[in-house]
């Protein structure tokens, strides 16, 4: 891998540092090449043509897609701003000189050099991504023909022989250097070594002029210009300039330029939707909308062989709970007045029903039988064949989503509350504020009016024991209930266990007061099992059959789990996995709070630095989360403490779900990702609780060819219950278009949408597989893709030293080097096991959008003027590297976990107290902190948009001040995704440049 360790990592050669770091443990010890070592001159073209400095776009060659001049020191990137075909005429010729930056310093060492004279090339091995045991994916293979490269006569070689950049022994100058060596003609271009005194001219700085053929030519007045020295770790390893390399920045500010504020008709085959980031309107007219169904691609290949030439997967997001336009839920039908689905295969009525015997019989494409329409709902069609005249008048028949009210009605959700009353929690101060903020919170529900109001309540406390508080309004004041025998847990009584909120507020009052002032009877020095409270909560519900969430507010240290026996691990190691994977005793109370429809949120109030077992994952598994806090003392944890526990009370919730997943009846659902306990169909997944966030991924493959008259429909239809008990049927259905060129496919992907699908796929087989495994697999699925896009859809030759993506996948490869360093996949020396489980099912929770802002933040100059304030403009954010970040400015940097501002060392001094009342960078403070609230136009401005991308993220956060030169300024390291990450991972350029050559190596 082109992974390097960290600076201060050490450089022993060991094969279990080399698997946690992303090098390949079997790359040989040794001097190694360069790909493109030092040379003079690179030639894009053939000899005879010279025009040195002139890169020319036409109207032919490759079709839909960008192409640059990818040379050793520099790149051109073609990208016309009209988003038309990218082209480069074949015959260009770019003369380019090694700039002055690279003389006197050694080549990093790498393992891709490219052809010699008589060398053969071997092909990358084709791994499949999930082992056949994944408890993800389905029993049956899916569909796998040979997918070979042309003219590689060598059998299948590991990943890691063209993926690796060497072996972590040798440093960055320990390697000798190599022997200059011609490269094949076939590759487009000759080079030879470099002369030490031939002269070497400066980097030229190219700009876009105007004209019928768009020509990059030099400016020379950028020539002249001072340039901002780059940092250290934004500098490319091969002297590439990252400003020259597709932006993501670009990408978004173009999307939200076309669609933003503006309306997109979502009509059955319809055309690309806005980017998950871009924010607009969506009119439903018999298509799902993009934020409840989002499709990997939207013009699906004909047939399995198509499908698997593209590398790419075939898939889609569904967010089943997501709010429509303008934050309302989709039209519902009462269940005997709506049209019946159909009765083979269960799917629910929609648009993409076809109508035969004038609207007497249906066609389903998801079996591909014919249903009878009772005479009920019987309505004449306009034709033999064409719509029901009803149609307008009914929304499972015109629209693409929609909701069916059932008859039968079940139990209202609860909400249980549990507490800690050990030693440790009274000891600390912990179990006083979290029963005033209970309080708090339950008198603002009595007193709001709205549907919570009288929702049923519940309490109890523990230590070693249960204590549990009957508190019917027949009762003078509440009684307690001990129980001592937590194994075989029985309830001694029923009633008054859980009572309307109106009913109960007085005795719930009196207990939450007097709780704090009892003296605590046990000595919990061993730890308290987390499995108490979660067995106590569900006896609870289970007893009086309902559904509910159980907020659990834990002070005491963590018991150890059960030690498995499984011999796969986060690590792939040989030690303990009890910290790292989900025992048998976690998976079955998970399951059970899956059945009853239990969702755990829990609250570590004192959070536990080192040791302790993991405790996020019947949280995590059940639709809950886990909330740590560092032991609640400051002003800025209570108040992300009080928020959080505000949202999880008030957060509209679906209980006790199922959620079924049809596609037509030429493809099959082969596997389904996400935080839940999988089944055994990937097509059926039973949740315990969801919101309107909760984000699944479903991966599809094809059993036979497809008609590309009828194209392909995904329906999904989530059965759930509400807080009022009410059981209803959420029903989203999407149509694509089907196409045997594979370059129509190419076209209909998105970067985000893959990044997304790749993390959920990737995050859920991260406690099964070894990380190193997971991260050459995607990248040489990205690899090859690249390859099969170069091959298939180029219509006109391209040189090897031309970079080749397709238009609206030219920020693919930054988002999936982003993924590939990630802390999950690549931990870093400061990274703990707690954290990176935490983020890894914070990340796999997140939608499109989130996951596309996670990894890759927003980094943003603050407005300068209250008219800037407010939701932050695309067109404003700058490129998440070092690059961009001068030190007499601030910067925010917004991800939806973390929000820093960045400040640097030459703000000048009216600023630092305009904004944070300081009188100098000195006296500033760094870390969590929050704005004074100053009268300053400043002042208001970074306020204002403070809260908009608070008011954007999943969870409450508090802004971090990041001082520049401080210690703590790793933590923004680790978001400019776009340089080398302190844990190691390579920069964007590096990545984009490794990919591009194993992308050319395939093809020779």
């Amino acid at each position: 891998m082109m992974d390097v360790p960290a600076a201060n990592q050490s450089q022993t050669p060991s094969q279990p540092w080399a698997g946690q770091n992303g090098w390949s443990p079997a790359s040989p010890v040794g001097p190694t090449c360069d790909p493109l070592p030092g040379f003079q001159r690179l030639s894009l073209s053939s000899p005879s043509d010279q025009r040195p400095e002139h890169l020319q776009v036409s109207n032919r060659g490759c079709q839909g897609g960008d192409l640059a001049a990818f040379p050793s020191g520099g790149t051109l990137y073609s990208n016309n701003d009209d988003q038309s075909v990218r082209q480069i005429v074949p015959d260009a010729h770019v003369s380019f000189v090694v700039p002055t930056a690279s003389q006197g310093r050694h080549v990093p060492p790498c393992s891709l050099p490219l052809m010699t004279e008589g060398t053969q090339l071997g092909k990358l091995q084709q791994m499949p991504f999930y082992s056949p045991h994944s408890p993800y994916q389905a029993t049956s293979p899916p569909f796998q023909p040979p997918y070979t490269h042309q003219g590689s006569p060598n059998g299948p070689q590991p990943p890691h022989q063209h993926l690796a950049i060497g072996s972590p022994s040798l440093g960055v100058n320990q390697c000798p250097p190599c022997a200059p060596q011609p490269v094949a003609s076939s590759l487009g271009f000759t080079h030879g070594p470099a002369s030490p005194s031939s002269p070497v001219p400066q980097q030229r700085q190219w700009t876009h002029s105007g004209g019928s053929i768009n020509e990059f030519v030099p400016n020379a007045a950028a020539q002249d210009r001072n340039i901002t020295p780059q940092s250290p770790s934004s500098e490319s390893r091969y002297g590439l300039d990252p400003e020259l390399l597709p932006s993501v920045v670009k990408v978004i500010a173009e999307d939200a330029a076309e669609w933003g504020g503006k309306v997109f008709l979502s009509e059955p085959f319809s055309r690309l939707p806005p980017l998950a980031t871009t924010s607009c309107i969506v009119e439903d007219r018999g298509n799902a909308s993009p934020l409840a169904i989002r499709s990997a691609s939207y013009c699906v290949p004909c047939d399995g062989p198509t499908a698997l030439l593209s590398r790419l997967p075939l898939g889609a997001l569904l967010t089943p709970l997501a709010p429509l336009q303008g934050e309302t839920a989709p039209p519902v039908c009462d269940e005997p007045e709506c049209v019946m689905g159909c009765g083979g295969c269960g799917a629910s009525m929609c648009a993409a029903m076809g109508w035969q015997d004038c609207g007497q019989r249906f066609y389903c494409p998801f079996c591909g039988e014919l249903g009878e329409v009772p005479w009920q709902h019987y309505q004449p069609t306009r034709g033999v064949e064409g719509d029901r005249v009803d149609k307008d008048k009914r929304p499972e028949l015109s629209m693409g989503s929609y909701e069916i009210l059932h008859s039968q009605r079940g139990e209202p959700a609860a909400l249980l509350l549990a507490v800690d009353v050990s030693a440790s929690a009274a000891r600390g101060g912990h179990l006083e504020f979290a029963t005033q903020q209970l309080l708090r919170l339950l008198t603002s529900l009595r007193e709001g009016g709205g549907a919570l109001s009288d929702v049923r309540v519940g309490l109890m406390t523990y230590d070693s024991r249960i204590h549990l508080y009957d508190l019917s309004p027949a009762l003078s004041r509440p009684h307690m209930l001990v129980i001592t025998e937590t194994e075989d847990l029985q309830l001694p009584v029923r009633e008054g266990l859980l009572v309307p909120l109106k009913d109960c507020m007085d005795g719930l009052e009196s207990v939450l007061q007097l709780i704090p002032q009892l003296s605590p009877e046990c000595d919990e020095s061993r730890g308290v099992s987390m499995d108490l409270p979660v067995k106590a909560g569900l006896a609870v519900l289970q007893a009086l059959s309902c559904p509910g969430k159980l907020l659990i507010f834990h002070t005491a240290a963590l018991m150890e789990m059960t030690h498995t026996d499984s011999s796969s691990g986060f690590f792939g190691s040989n030690q303990p996995k009890s910290i790292f994977q989900l025992s048998e005793r976690a998976t079955s109370l998970a399951k059970d709070c899956v059945s009853q429809g239990c969702g755990v949120h829990l609250f570590v109030l004192s959070q536990q630095d080192v040791g302790g077992a993991w405790p996020g994952h019947v949280p995590y598994l059940t639709g809950g989360a886990l909330y740590t806090y560092s032991h609640l003392q400051g002003e800025l944890d209570r108040e992300r403490f009080s928020s959080d526990l505000k949202s999880v009370v008030e957060t509209e919730t679906g209980y006790k779900a199922e959620l079924r997943t049809f596609v037509s009846k030429d493809m099959r659902v082969s596997g389904c990702y996400g935080l839940f306990l999988p089944e055994s169909s990937p097509s059926r997944v039973a949740l315990a609780t969801l919101d309107r966030r909760t984000t699944l991924a479903v991966e599809l493959a094809h059993t036979r060819a497809l008609d590309e008259a009828r194209g392909v429909a995904i329906q999904t239809a989530l059965s759930y219950s509400t807080q009022a008990g009410s059981r209803r049927t959420r029903v989203h259905t999407l149509t694509l278009r089907c196409s045997p060129r594979l370059q129509d496919a190419f076209r209909q992907y998105q970067a985000q949408t893959l990044l997304t699908f790749y993390c959920k796929k990737i995050y859920c087989s991260a406690l099964e597989r070894p990380l190193q495994e997971l991260r050459e697999e995607l990248q040489t699925e990205v690899t090859e893709a690249l390859a099969s896009y170069r091959k298939h859809c180029c219509s006109a030759s391209v040189s090897a030293g031309q970079l080749v993506l397709p238009q609206f996948l030219r920020a693919l490869p930054v988002y999936i080097n982003s993924l590939r360093k990630s802390e999950v996949l690549l931990p870093g020396l400061r990274s703990s096991v707690h954290q990176r489980l935490q983020q890894r099912c914070q990340v796999l929770c997140m939608d499109a959008c989130s996951t596309a802002t996670h990894f890759y933040p927003l980094l943003l100059p603050p407005p300068l003027s209250v008219d800037g304030c407010g939701a932050p403009n695309p067109e404003a954010a700058l490129r998440c590297c070092a690059a961009s970040l001068e030190p007499g400015g601030l910067y925010l940097v917004h991800a939806p976990l973390t929000l820093l501002l960045w400040v640097g060392r030459q703000v000048p001094a009216c600023t630092l107290a305009e904004l944070f009342n300081a009188g100098s960078f000195s006296s500033l403070p760094s870390g969590e902190t929050k704005l004074p609230a100053l009268d300053t136009p400043l002042s208001v401005s970074v306020r204002s948009l403070v809260h908009a991308l608070n008011s954007q993220a999943p969870c409450s956060r508090q802004l971090r001040v990041v001082k520049q030169g401080d210690a703590c300024e790793e933590a923004l390291q680790r978001h400019l995704v776009e340089d080398k990450s302190p844990n190691g991972g390579a920069s964007y350029a590096d990545f984009l440049y490794h990919l591009h050559v194993n992308s050319v190596r395939i093809l020779q």
